[in-house]
């Protein structure tokens, strides 16, 4: 691996993948490779802050273990033109980890991406100056984001009444929206997924794949809410999906929204367009 000398790794000691003898792991894997990285395992509190260090130090290898959201925010401070990312599985979701590495552990993942990897560009989504990797869920059942990351960090209490909140916007007003040069629509939410991890677009696509969702109840929301927006919602008879390659979306105020699963809130209107080159990740060719 002669074209990475400098490598940041960013261990979320937060992520359920995540022990404390995992920051020594990955240092042993790395110098197994010929590679002295610089190795930060901050609380969840520091993590934007230890992640801002890592990209600041300019290395070409920028090495995550943590979940889907990091990896999103890794992207972001990086850009295509910055520091190569190695995305490894140590979230719940793990969604863009399996779409680059399978199914393999976080250790194998890293092996075969500094043994056998190859640079890519990795295409994704933007709305509102944000990028994302995965996908892009906009409406109420968003609220249901706030409660899992509650659950994850144990805070049950506060889980319960952020999922009494959800319940209660769960179906408090609906999206208006086109895509494309389509005509204008309503939904309750919005999917917006990148082509890697989408099930009917090829990798190579120039385009998200788009879907517009009327909900049958709460228990649609809560998994809607609560799982990686890849699963069976799609197998449900009233969705359909297309390729988009922008979406423009309206509501009554602002729109809440789960960016690769952390919770952001857009402005009223928000315009989701696809993007050709979000960041540069380090994987196995994709027939390995």
């Amino acid at each position: 691996m002669s074209r990475i000398r400098r490598v940041e790794v960013v261990a979320n000691l937060a992520s359920g993948g995540v022990t404390a003898d995992t920051p020594a792991e990955i240092e042993k894997i790395c110098l197994d490779h010929g590679l002295t990285p610089h190795v930060c395992a901050p609380a969840s509190h520091d993590l934007t802050n230890c992640l801002r260090a890592a990209v600041d130090a300019g290395p070409d290898l920028l090495i995550l273990l943590a979940g889907d959201g990091t990896a999103r925010a890794a992207a972001e401070l990086c850009g295509p033109a910055g520091p190569v990312i190695a995305p490894l599985p140590g979230g719940t979701m793990n969604v863009l980890p399996r779409a680059l590495y399978g199914d393999r552990s976080w250790p194998d993942a890293l092996s075969v991406a500094l043994a056998q990897g190859e640079v890519r560009t990795l295409a994704g989504g933007e709305v509102e100056g944000r990028c994302f990797l995965v996908a892009a869920l906009l409406g109420a059942p968003a609220w249901w984001g706030a409660a899992r990351e509650a659950v994850r960090e144990h805070a049950l209490t506060l889980a319960w009444l952020r999922a009494r909140r959800a319940v209660k916007r769960a179906f408090s007003g609906r999206l208006r929206y086109a895509l494309d040069e389509g005509r204008r629509a309503r939904a309750e939410a919005l999917v917006f997924l990148c082509p890697h991890v989408s099930r009917a677009l090829p990798d190579e696509a120039k385009a998200l794949e788009a879907a517009a969702l009327d909900l049958n109840g709460a228990a649609d929301a809560f998994r809607l809410g609560f799982h990686a927006l890849v699963g069976d919602w799609r197998d449900a008879p009233a969705v359909e999906t297309a390729p988009c390659g922008r979406g423009r979306v309206w509501a009554a105020g602002r729109i809440p929204a789960l960016l690769d699963g952390e919770l952001v809130r857009l402005n009223s209107q928000a315009e989701v367009a696809y993007r050709p080159a979000v960041a540069r990740v380090l994987a196995p060719p994709k027939d390995l």
